[in-house]
């Protein structure tokens, strides 16, 4: 360990998870096509909070209970059955999600947010809010661990490729003696200074949910610092730090 810096750590897979000590970090959750995605973009355009639920049912049931809520999320690209919306960053828009509550579902984010039990915080993280996330984690000087939701516990390009976003942006202030945080950051080396969506164009979740028609959607969560808020999760809660 380095003297006087904290420790940072990546985690590629829920199915890992069990294999970091998250006692006392700050996690965050990477799931970028789509659910961070969607979480940053709709609390930045005025949501009042989300709440992330692990079933289709718990969602319906929790949205009927809070007045004024909105019930979301897909499952294999398309809204769930009883759910009124999807998991689109661009379903949010400030004149509609503003003052609401979004109860949200996913295959893969909540399912890994759920899971981590002893964090000191847990945050959410996506190329909409790279920059304030990294200057956040600068800021808070704790041992972090990027935790990627992967798909269905397989490793995915696009929450790897944001792992070493993050990396490239704090490294110079963390401990990093992890293999999978220098893959992550060979990884970004190689698409940085390129369109970042091109550089995913030909993952195995690109080419998935481009069957259901989502390219723009894809376009939108690859563009860094969109909404710059950081997400945190307070109780059953997300909202925004500070």
């Amino acid at each position: 360990m380095t003297e006087g810096k904290p420790v940072l750590e990546v985690c590629l897979s829920p199915a890992l998870l069990h294999l970091y000590d998250t006692k006392g970090a700050i996690v965050v959750i990477i799931d970028i096509f789509r659910a961070t995605s969607t979480m940053t973009a709709a609390l930045h355009n005025g949501a009042k909070c989300i709440i992330p639920v692990a079933s289709v049912q718990e969602c319906i049931e929790l949205g009927n209970s809070i007045p004024g809520s909105i019930t979301a999320g897909e499952r294999d690209g398309k809204v769930a059955d009883g759910l009124q919306h999807g998991n689109s960053p661009l379903e949010y828009p400030a004149e509609f999600i503003s003052g609401k509550t979004l109860v949200l579902t996913t295959t893969n984010g909540t399912r890994l947010l759920h899971m981590v039990q002893d964090a000191h915080e847990i945050v959410i993280g996506s190329f909409l809010n790279l920059s304030v996330l990294s200057d956040y984690l600068l800021a808070q000087g704790r041992k972090v661990l990027l935790g990627c939701a992967s798909w269905k516990d397989k490793f995915n390009l696009e929450d790897t490729l944001f792992a070493g976003a993050v990396i490239d942006k704090v490294q110079h202030a963390f401990d990093i003696n992890c293999d999978a945080s220098r893959a992550a950051k060979h990884l970004y080396d190689a698409a940085k200074g390129k369109e970042l969506i091109e550089f995913l164009k030909n993952s195995s979740h690109y080419r998935r949910l481009s069957a259901f028609g989502l390219e723009h959607d894809m376009t939108y969560c690859a563009t860094p610092d969109l909404h710059p808020v950081v997400p945190r999760l307070q109780g059953q809660e997300i909202v925004i730090a500070g």
